[in-house]
């Protein structure tokens, strides 16, 4: 499809409530409006906002339904002003603390509409205070127009947004709908059910999914014995590492769908997209998108060669403006018009990229630099074995000692012995990057209210655990 051109992110509203007034612009388990009925309920609310004086940046609370989250969200955008996106679950210190910094900015003035504020989303910083990362409406209105051009083919259907609009991926999934006029379906609560249901009622459609929901969508459909969906056109995977290993499972579940990944970052959207490959190096995420420059070392403008590993830096017209509330060490770095955030890889020679890890999250261990990121993944691919986290604690000899926390598949009855998997782990990976202990976790997998794993949580747990104290869900594992 060719990507309509409005320079303002709520400007296809008005066009597709004048085209096309009466086709679905929204539908979730409590109901449904309309591209008419959504820009009615928008304009009246952003009437109310002038009214009251509202100040240049209002911070949304959702603690309604998605579906009026999305009317705020456009209301304040229609209105003139930028809007934060807040989180519901925040306790009330940190919705107090957010929303002071909110209200503290000043009115932007722009040059040019599109490069004014629209949109401020939330991360969670090393702080514990969400950090905030805005954004002008070109960067998005950029990000749907490479996605057009990417996969223009398969965009003949509404896209499904089966999460929150706190997390910014579902958000932009949703504006995607609106903006290419063919709708989007959203869920109150994620649901791998509902999410087949909405599959089945929409052909052509687009399926926006972290890795997780659609194990849980495999799972589901295997307990449950439902037969391949033709319907779906496109699944885009992000939001975390996909396991390769469960791509045939995916695609023979939807076996018309083209399933794509890629790598991005609140503050970069799309750096690099790839069709997903079961046997794929571990580490590729792909080639960078069409409107994106890729280098890597430890500034720009030092580059290393094709194979090395360094920083990642980009450039392209998708990146945020800057940050809001809790700006703390890990922030992303911005050198002569290039960002990096602080991700390590390579490039090999035909300028496909390769994914390390955080260089925050580096260990260093017998003087060599482990990425966490590269043994999880390996062992995630392991069956029986349904989450990884592998962390560093101090040691006298080594520097750091590298443990490993499991979470079992399923029953728990599959899960390998520590001795195998470290076998394994020597004879796939590097000697070093093999952890010297083993623990197995039972209970919630702890994640942070992003939805990715909880490392700090995980790593106090066995620095509790190995002083004696209480080992609560960790268990060693042999």
């Amino acid at each position: 499809m060719t990507a309509p051109a409005w320079p303002l992110v709520h400007g296809c509203l008005a066009h597709w409530a004048s085209v096309q007034p009466d086709a679905l612009a929204l539908a979730s388990e409590r109901g449904q409006l309309t591209f008419a009925q959504l820009q009615a309920q928008v304009l009246a609310q952003a009437a109310r906002l002038e009214q009251e004086g509202a100040l240049p940046t209002v911070l949304l609370p959702l603690d309604g339904g998605v579906v009026d989250g999305v009317v705020q969200f456009l209301a304040v955008l229609v209105s003139g002003r930028c809007a934060a996106v807040g989180d519901a679950a925040w306790p009330p210190a940190i919705a107090q603390s957010v929303q002071a910094a909110v209200d503290a900015l000043p009115a932007h003035r722009a040059e040019v509409p599109e490069l004014a504020p629209f949109y401020v989303g939330f991360t969670s910083g090393s702080s514990g205070q969400p950090k905030g990362f805005r954004r002008h409406h070109r960067s998005w209105v950029e990000s749907f127009a490479i996605t057009a051009h990417t996969f223009g083919a398969q965009l003949t259907g509404p896209v499904l947004a089966p999460g929150r609009i706190s997390h910014s991926l579902f958000l932009f999934a949703v504006m995607l709908g609106l903006w290419t006029g063919r709708g989007a379906r959203v869920q109150e609560k994620f649901s791998a059910e509902t999410t087949w249901a909405q599959l089945q009622q929409a052909p052509g459609s687009t399926l926006v999914a972290v890795p997780s929901q659609l194990l849980l969508l495999m799972q589901m459909a295997q307990r449950k014995g439902w037969a391949p969906l033709p319907q779906p056109s496109l699944v885009l995977i992000s939001g975390a590492r996909w396991m390769r290993e469960h791509t045939p499972q995916l695609q023979a579940l939807l076996p018309r769908a083209r399933l794509a990944e890629f790598y991005g970052a609140s503050e970069a959207s799309y750096i690099t997209w790839m069709d997903v490959a079961a046997r794929a190096h571990p580490q590729a995420v792909g080639q960078p998108f069409g409107n994106v420059q890729l280098r890597i070392g430890p500034t720009p403008h030092a580059r290393l060669p094709a194979g090395e590993v360094g920083r990642i830096w980009l450039r392209s017209p998708m990146l945020f403006m800057d940050y809001v509330h809790a700006h703390d060490g890990s922030a992303a770095e911005l050198h002569d018009g290039w960002l990096t955030v602080r991700d390590m890889g390579w490039l090999d020679a035909s300028g496909q990229l390769y994914l390390c890890g955080r260089e925050s999250r580096m260990l260093v261990t017998q003087g060599k630099n482990l990425f966490p990121e590269e043994v999880e993944a390996w062992l995630q691919a392991q069956p029986g074995v349904a989450q990884a986290s592998v962390v560093g604690l101090p040691d006298a000899l080594r520097g750091l000692r590298i443990h490993a926390v499991l979470q079992a598949d399923g029953n728990g009855d599959g899960l390998p012995a520590a001795s195998t998997l470290a076998a394994g782990c020597r004879a796939q990976l590097e000697a070093f990057k093999t952890p010297r202990r083993w623990w197995r976790w039972q209970g919630a997998w702890p994640q942070t209210r992003s939805g990715k794993t909880d490392t700090a949580a995980l790593q106090a747990a066995v620095a509790q655990a190995l002083a004696g104290q209480p080992p609560g869900p960790l268990q060693a594992w042999r």
